[in-house]
């Protein structure tokens, strides 16, 4: 498996500026319909009874990272450094968007929901370059030293990713709280299609991605598969086993469940292809795959979860 994932490494994938700003376009859309559903007094209720949002910032922010970095030292003979990276990088992104619509057809906490999707993406703009920078860093010095010289080949500039990260989030996420405030009824009537155009999103993203190589990516999927379903699980796993810990509500568990293991790989994806970011000289096919197969099959983890909870009385 090692020798056919290092081979995915050194893939140089084909993809155009104009795909790109699609993609920075499509996700800007994206940030806004969450910010629609962000209401000032979904803050008030977070400092009232703040157990469950600490409980879920705890799980997104500490524990994913932490199981992932687990899950990366169990399979380091396995996983070709790229491919790490990807796991870590999609880990220190924020929660995903599509889980308030997830969370609300499995019958949880839907302010919840929507509250911690709103911290955690305001904090993307710090998190995001922190995490992948803390948890990168100890996976080169304690896990694979071998790789030392390809990692630090990345060249993260940091203020670089915080300028992308502000004006991809920062911006759309201001401009929709805006809206929910000043123009309720407005914010109301597009929340529900910009849930749903979510889902298409991330079905866009991975097109757009590896529509110029699908044959390449046919090839290398079912070696990303495994990896990504388990890495997905984990965080599932995680999410409610944290929330079982400190005794939250049924509601709040399912919340916590699906926020884990539903992360926005598409800013993942967005982050990737700038190459002001990752030199478009770097190989980095191996971060692609994971962070591109995350956003298709957390779709489908997450509404299959949903799907069940929702036949399932409280």
């Amino acid at each position: 498996m090692y020798e056919q994932l290092s081979h995915l490494d050194n893939i140089q994938l084909n993809f155009s500026a104009a795909g790109q700003h699609a993609i920075n376009i499509v996700l800007a859309f994206v940030m806004f319909g969450v910010a629609l559903g962000i209401k000032p007094r979904l803050f008030k209720d977070v400092f009232v009874k703040p157990k469950s949002v600490l409980v879920g910032l705890l799980s997104q922010l500490v524990a994913l990272p932490l199981v992932t970095f687990l899950l990366i030292v169990a399979l380091r003979h396995y996983l070709t450094p790229m491919v790490a990276m990807g796991m870590i990088l999609v880990a220190a992104c924020p929660g995903g968007n599509i889980s308030n619509f997830m969370t609300q057809f499995a019958k949880g906490n839907t302010e919840l929901s929507i509250s911690l999707t709103a911290i955690t993406t305001s904090l993307a703009i710090v998190l995001t370059p922190a995490n992948f920078a803390l948890w990168g860093g100890l996976y080169v010095n304690f896990v694979n030293p071998e790789a030392s010289m390809a990692l630090r080949e990345l060249h993260i500039n940091v203020w670089q990713m915080f300028e992308t990260v502000f004006l991809l989030l920062g911006i759309p996420l201001t401009l929709g709280m805006l809206t929910s405030h000043y123009l309720p009824k407005v914010a109301e009537k597009l929340r529900r299609p910009m849930q749903y155009f979510s889902i298409i999103f991330f079905i866009i993203m991975v097109l757009l991605a590896f529509g110029n190589n699908l044959d390449i990516f046919i090839h290398y999927i079912w070696y990303v598969f495994f990896i990504v379903l388990v890495h997905n699980f984990l965080a599932l796993t995680t999410g409610f086993s944290l929330a079982s810990a400190f005794q939250l509500p049924p509601k709040d568990r399912r919340t916590l469940t699906i926020e884990t293991g539903i992360q926005n790989s598409g800013l993942g994806l967005v982050l990737l292809f700038n190459s002001k970011i990752f030199p478009p000289d770097l190989a980095i096919g191996g971060m692609l795959f994971v962070t591109a197969w995350w956003g298709v099959w957390h779709i489908v983890s997450g509404l299959t979860i949903a799907s069940v909870w929702s036949k399932k009385q409280l």
